[in-house]
């Protein structure tokens, strides 16, 4: 290749991984799998090799991977977080050990290896005894400061034994088991949120969180593996580095192995490639370290990771197999979702039998065709996803795809708004949008009723005694009828009407997310209702009115107002109303909004007498905001002891400076 393509080329790659990047350390939202960046990485690798004078400072080869929202405060970490190196066969795992003989004059070495977590790399650092700073990896050098978030998984210690009076720091990940994975995205998925690509990115979605109680309800876990402390004549390897942490209160992965050198390395890989499946976390490789710490400076680093350990890659596993059919499903707002029905394939452990095909221009773009063969893939190994169709032979005689034009459910045209790839049907009748609204409504964000699972709600939908989720609270009417039900006795009925029941006593926040208006979430719901007091306010509004409240942009302000609009929306708040489920706001401490904190910025720093929580409910309560960085736009720092650099910077900025004794003041001020 000449120099002028190698240089176009690296470019084009530049940019790609500059790109991807973005979407997965910032966005948590990747576009392309681990497989294709690494192939993309190892390309730009070849090139520069090949041609070293183009290789540049800010070079994706030359950088750790990540970025550092704005969002968060910067913190620098004591010492960098490097990336690892990769692997990808037993070959590149054999010139590793060699490169490592080479450097140590030693032929045998002891290695430990490690499950690679599919998680966000995390270091905590305890300055006397007491959790101080969690910090993200970010760009390896500065990383994000999310010790509120963190405080909230349960894993981890708020306090270890105090070692000597100084710093300690361990690193390791945070992640989300497999099962909670789902979970959550079965809740995006009714709420018509967007899913998570795989756990790693629901982690690191979910840990750069603004609000830490979106953290503390969704169950992040953690390994820690590595302690950074080890000057310490206790620890002279990796393994007893694991037993300290351990000691120390540490949750560490319990699949780690000191191997005697690269063949028992090699069937480690061996072992867990076939068995990962069955683990209840993500795991996208295997680590391996050298566990003598007294090496790892003579062995040394490159400029982005250290020479003494590498990361074997899983390759993605990819079948092919052929679309049996090509259908659409409907979901709560109507929208339209296709999927393929698939010739039954065998893919990462499980049975594949159907993918997500998401929407027609999906489908259009890539050429799908009902009895075409295709490749498939598990993203995140989680979700089943097809990524390629085979042209062969009989590719051309099949016919062409069209989207549907009629709901598979009511027989309503479909429509598609200008600018919009999604289809919907606007059939507020349809069977599929009712059923989805009756799960929603009934789920545990919104209203909170338990025992109405979704065979329940369709046997009592196809038995007509819920035609809208007003109905839910007229089943006390159907005693008889409903026991007769399959699976469904007395003790059952009485326990589904005492939560019917309870919930009518929900603050309206909950009924508002419930009812399922489009563009509005949890978030949204409480501001409306902190703010009209009751549904009922909302009926006769204007777009130029919500418009105006923070956080409600046009385009909520425009559908909450088409909602109230339509006659049969209406109707449904009035039969609530008369069933007597509440539809007045509840404030959690009894509070009003106070004239001196409404739309006032509030930050909550150091260590107070109360859970910051419980000062961020008070003040928004009050009418404040409360986020999480200090800008020139706050106006108070409620601050405690050990108050850390937001103090700092509140002075630097001039925001004014108050106690919780100060906060007592001003709450009491008329």
């Amino acid at each position: 290749m000449k120099k002028s393509e190698a240089q176009q080329k690296i470019k084009a790659l530049t940019k790609n991984l500059q790109q991807w990047n973005v979407e997965y350390y910032e966005n948590d939202a990747p576009s392309v799998d681990d497989a294709e960046y690494d192939s993309a990485l190892n390309e730009l690798k070849q090139l520069e090799t090949q041609f070293p004078e183009l290789i540049t400072p800010n070079s994706p080869t030359q950088r750790v991977g990540g970025f550092v929202a704005q969002k968060f405060e910067k913190y620098t970490h004591r010492s960098p977080m490097l990336s690892l190196s990769n692997a990808f066969s037993k070959e590149d795992l054999i010139e590793f050990d060699q490169q490592v003989q080479k450097a140590t004059g030693k032929i045998s070495h002891d290695y430990f290896v490690e499950l690679k977590i599919d998680g966000l790399s995390i270091a905590l650092i305890y300055e006397n005894g007491r959790l101080f700073k969690a910090v993200t990896r970010g760009d390896g050098i500065t990383g994000e400061d999310v010790t509120a978030n963190v405080k909230m998984i349960k894993a981890i210690p708020h306090t270890i034994d105090n070692l000597n009076n100084g710093t300690v720091e361990v690193r390791g990940e945070v992640y989300l088991s497999k099962h909670e994975f789902e979970k959550i995205n079965q809740q995006r998925a009714e709420n018509d949120e967007a899913l998570f690509a795989n756990p790693r990115n629901a982690a690191a979605g979910t840990l750069r969180q603004l609000d830490a109680r979106v953290v503390e309800s969704r169950n992040l876990q953690a390994f820690l593996y590595f302690y950074m402390n080890r000057e310490s004549k206790a620890v002279p390897t990796h393994a007893d580095s694991l037993n300290l942490i351990e000691q120390l209160g540490f949750p560490i992965n319990k699949e780690g192995r000191l191997c005697k050198n690269i063949e028992q390395v090699w069937d480690y890989i061996v072992e867990y490639t076939e068995s990962r499946s069955k683990l209840p976390y993500e795991i996208d490789g295997i680590v391996i370290k050298i566990n003598d710490f007294n090496l790892y400076e003579k062995i040394g680093y490159t400029s982005k990771s250290p020479k003494w350990a590498i990361a074997f890659k899983f390759p993605a596993e990819i079948k092919t197999t052929q679309i049996l059919d090509i259908f659409p499903t409907i979901g709560r707002t109507g929208r339209v979702t296709y999927n393929a029905k698939l010739e039954p394939v065998q893919i990462a452990g499980t049975i594949v039998r159907a993918a997500t095909l998401h929407n027609a221009d999906f489908i259009e773009s890539r050429d799908i065709r009902i009895k075409s063969q295709v490749k498939i893939k598990k993203a995140g190994d989680i979700i089943p996803e097809v990524i390629g169709v085979i042209q062969d032979e009989s590719f051309s005689s099949l016919p062409i795809w069209s989207p549907a034009t009629t709901c598979p459910n009511c027989s309503s045209e479909l429509e598609r708004s200008e600018g919009e790839v999604d289809q919907y049907c606007i059939n507020s009748k349809c069977p599929s949008i009712i059923m989805r609204s009756l799960q929603h409504f009934t789920s545990r964000d919104a209203t909170n009723i338990e025992g109405l699972s979704i065979k329940i709600l369709e046997k009592l939908y196809d038995q007509g005694f819920i035609k809208d989720v007003a109905d839910i609270f007229t089943l006390s009417q159907h005693h008889q009828d409903i026991i007769q039900l399959d699976n469904f006795g007395e003790k059952s009925y009485a326990n589904l009407v005492a939560a019917i029941e309870k919930s009518k006593n929900n603050s309206c926040e909950r009924l508002l997310f419930g009812l399922g208006i489009r563009h509005v979430g949890k978030k949204t719901a409480k501001i409306l209702a902190k703010n009209y007091k009751s549904i009922k306010n909302l009926v006769k509004i204007n777009v130029d009115d919500l418009a105006v409240i923070y956080d409600i942009g046009s385009v909520v302000a425009q559908s909450v107002v088409d909602w109230f609009a339509i006659e049969e929306n209406l109707s449904v708040i009035a039969k609530l109303e008369a069933l007597n489920v509440n539809l007045d706001y509840f404030s959690n401490n009894d509070t009003q909004v106070h004239k001196d904190f409404q739309n006032k910025i509030f930050v909550i720093t150091g260590t107070l007498s109360k859970s910051r929580n419980y000062y961020r409910e008070l003040l928004e309560n009050l009418g404040a905001r409360v986020t999480d960085s200090v800008s020139k736009n706050t106006n108070y720092l409620l601050a405690g002891q050990d108050s850390g650099s937001k103090l700092g910077k509140a002075e630097s900025l001039g925001v004014k400076i108050i106690t919780e004794i100060d906060l007592k003041d001003l709450m009491e001020e008329k």
